[in-house]
């Protein structure tokens, strides 16, 4: 099973690049978040790389490599495509138009709009990746650290406007920590600070 591959950057476009490697040529298709992190043309490259069989009735059969330009990316890809529904194409298209701490923080958040942005993805996909991903996303260690990033930059935004509005720091901040802990970090500003006036 083939890890990542190392090489001379020789091609690259939004869609796919070419390694040399040892005078081999290995084609990767990539997602244009990829793209954005390959080095000039005749530089070495790393990727990482998932090794796909092809067996649609459109296409001829056959071995198909996907690059990775870190290893996290690479793993939200293995579990978009462990969805359902959800193909190479699919998947690629999704890391094309989201980052991956945007794909975590949706599917951590119950978030299905910012999947239906992406096109191709319909309500039901968008709920599907969302039902069967969330529970395992939510454990990584990387969605813990982009949720808690979430919360100190919403808490600290709301907390803002609470003094703003002449409220006493110590207890905007107990009302906000009790909005966070029964609403999550769904609530937008708005939202936010008109749960936490309902509790000062």
């Amino acid at each position: 099973m083939l890890s990542y591959i190392e090489g001379i950057l020789v091609e690259k476009t939004p869609t796919y690049s070419v390694l040399d490697c040892s005078a081999i040529g290995f084609l990767l298709f990539i997602s244009v978040n990829t793209y954005t992190s390959l080095p000039e043309i005749q530089q070495k490259c790393k990727l990482f790389v998932h090794l796909a069989i092809k067996s649609e009735a459109t296409t001829p059969v056959g071995l198909v490599l996907y690059g990775f330009a870190t290893e996290e990316e690479k793993n939200i890809f293995l579990e978009l495509i462990s969805v359902s529904g959800v193909g190479s194409n699919t998947a690629r298209l999704i890391l094309s138009s989201l980052t991956t701490t945007e794909v975590i923080s949706a599917i951590c958040n119950g978030d299905f709009y910012t999947f239906r942005k992406v096109k191709g993805i319909g309500e039901k996909t968008a709920q599907r990746i969302i039902i069967d991903l969330r529970d395992r996303i939510s454990k990584s260690p990387q969605s813990k650290e982009i949720i808690l990033s979430q919360n100190n930059t919403l808490r600290n935004e709301t907390l803002s406007a609470l003094l703003m509005l002449c409220f006493n720091k110590n207890s905007a901040e107990r009302a906000i920590d009790k909005v966070i802990k029964n609403e999550g970090v769904n609530l937008s500003l708005e939202e936010m600070v008109k749960q936490a006036l309902k509790l000062l």
